[in-house]
């Protein structure tokens, strides 16, 4: 049996692959206040990004090293591919935190070799040996990845494996890199290995594992089951393509079916020590962050954080749930955290109760930023009647979303339209210089003219992909909730925005994501898995690893 922890622990990757979905891109400040609240569920590990990628990128992942890497915080990680350059610029990256880990990886499929990396399997040995003994020296804890392992020949993935713990790595990852694999497949590949590697003992087994067949969830179960003891998911199961295994239905699948998974970690099965160290009760809260940061809407039908997870329409079921919950449940809502209650915050409520509401919903903002929720909440509660926490997270996120560098900010937004009439705009925008902007147009409605007016101002050739508006809670005066995506030489930017006013909030929307694809249109970041990998011999002296 490969090193046991003695429970499963969960690696997050919502801010590394979770970012990659297209159009989720997130601010540094949208990442910490993901990051806070992850340390709070509990997470083992997150993984904070990929610092090579960009200096943005290396700037987030030292912020949150920074901010929630302490002694008794998770362990942060970053990315790297198996290179000099990616290893050195990661561990400068997660030097702040106190429990400091580098995930690097190559692909051992031969699909992969032949194709992306154009490097023979000897080559590939090579490299794992060297770079996972240079990412040891600079930190105690190494993850190594057999990128594109589900496809790859077992028999050569057992020495790369075999290599890199030799070589110091402490977890050992398998991605289903592709989504390929099915239950017994995958759980067969993880045994396998168990079996078959000689010293899987000094490490970890961990998997990684895409949606693409809807199977993501069911694999890593069986993984467990078959030795594996670190789960590599996100929050909302987001990530590139069909997403990655979503966090919150695994922790549950092994909260709930607790006796049935027990004895494969060696404990009796009516055993009550939980599996993980997830403090289920901040999943819904999580996940509603994640949601309102990325403009993500979770789908109603989504397992444990879904709208209906909890709902039941049909009469027989009503009838049952009311006389005794277990009848059709096998969760209880306050379990993920899920409730109704209303806080107490009104017109009167003072900055002090205003920012520990905050708090506990997962956000820590700076006083600028605290500041101008404040002013958006009183302004608020002047409209609607009742606050609700949905209605704090909506004001939070946005102000979370706005960036200190933005070079627009909406300053006024006028329309006209009505039966007969054609729909017109005037909006004005504010430049990062100070200077005043305003254009007025006409659209097919009122939304439509506000983006043309927009465009207008902006000048920078984009295609509206996606518009989206739901209500965050009940009532007529309830804030809607819109997102746009805007579509720039292929790569997609989101912005979202919540208003009592649809149309403000639509607006306020098209100029976040306007902002977002003015800053990204610079300098897009590298992508780990699609960018070449360097070559040794085109480093600079002191860039090459010293082994």
């Amino acid at each position: 049996m490969a090193c046991d922890p003695g429970r499963v622990l969960i690696f997050d990757t919502t801010l590394r692959d979770g970012e990659q979905s297209p159009g989720a891109s997130l601010n540094l400040e949208e990442k910490l206040a993901i990051a806070q609240q992850l340390a709070r569920l509990g997470v083992d590990i997150i993984e904070a990004g990929f610092p090579f990628a960009s200096a943005g990128d290396f700037n987030a992942v030292q912020r949150i090293a920074a901010s929630v890497g302490s002694p008794e915080g998770p362990v942060i990680c970053g990315l790297a591919r198996a290179a000099a350059v990616d290893i050195k610029a990661c561990a400068d990256a997660v030097a702040p935190a106190a429990r400091r880990r580098i995930h690097t990886f190559i692909a051992t499929s031969d699909i992969h070799l032949e194709h992306k990396l154009r490097k023979s399997r000897s080559e590939v040995l090579a490299i794992t040996a060297e770079m996972v003994e240079y990412a040891r020296s600079l930190v105690d804890d190494v993850e190594f990845s057999c990128e594109d392992a589900g496809r790859s020949d077992p028999e050569f993935m057992y020495q790369v494996i075999a290599a890199a713990i030799e070589a110091g790595a402490t977890t050992i990852n398998i991605p289903d890199t592709v989504g390929y694999a099915t239950p017994a497949e995958f759980g067969d590949l993880i045994a396998g290995i168990d079996a078959h590697v000689p010293n899987i003992n000094q490490a970890v087994i961990s998997v990684h594992g895409h949606n693409d067949l809807g199977l993501a969830v069911a694999n890593f179960l069986e993984a467990v089951k078959n030795g594996a003891r670190q789960l590599e998911c996100t929050i909302n199961g987001i990530g590139e393509r069909a997403g990655n295994a979503s966090l919150e239905e695994l922790v549950m699948a092994l909260h709930v079916r607790r006796s049935y998974f027990n004895p494969f970690l060696g404990r009796p099965a009516e055993s009550v020590e939980p599996l993980t160290g997830v403090r289920t009760e901040e999943i819904t809260k999580t996940s509603r962050l994640v949601s309102n940061l990325t403009g993500m809407v979770v789908q109603p039908n989504k397992a444990i954080v879904g709208a209906n997870a909890f709902a039941h329409e049909s009469g027989i079921h009503q009838d049952g749930v009311l006389k005794n919950r277990l009848t059709y449940e096998i969760i209880d809502a306050r379990t993920v955290g899920l409730s109704d209650n209303r806080i107490s915050l009104g017109k009167l409520s003072g900055r002090s109760a205003f920012r520990a509401r905050l708090e506990e919903l997962g956000y820590n903002l700076e006083r600028q930023d605290l500041d101008d929720a404040f002013s958006r909440f009183k302004e608020l509660a002047d409209r609607k009647r009742e606050i609700t926490d949905r209605d704090l997270e909506a004001i939070v996120s946005e102000q979370v979303q706005q960036n200190d560098e933005a070079i627009y900010t909406l300053k006024r937004v006028q329309v006209s339209c009505g039966t007969g009439l054609q729909p017109t705009a005037t909006v004005s925008l504010i430049t990062a210089d100070g200077a005043e902007l305003t254009e007025a147009a006409i659209g097919t409605g009122p939304v439509d003219a506000v983006c043309q007016a927009l465009n207008h101002l902006a000048q920078v050739p984009n295609e509206l992909v996606e518009f989206s508006i739901k209500s965050v809670t009940e009532g007529i005066d309830a804030m809607g909730d819109v997102t746009i995506r805007l579509r720039h030489q292929g790569v997609l930017y989101s912005g979202h925005a919540a208003d009592t006013d649809i149309v403000v909030a639509a607006a306020q929307a098209f100029v976040n994501a306007l902002n977002r694809l003015l800053a990204g249109s610079h300098s897009q970041p590298l992508h780990p898995q699609k960018t070449p990998l360097p070559q040794l011999g085109e480093l600079p002296l002191h860039q090459r690893p010293r082994v």
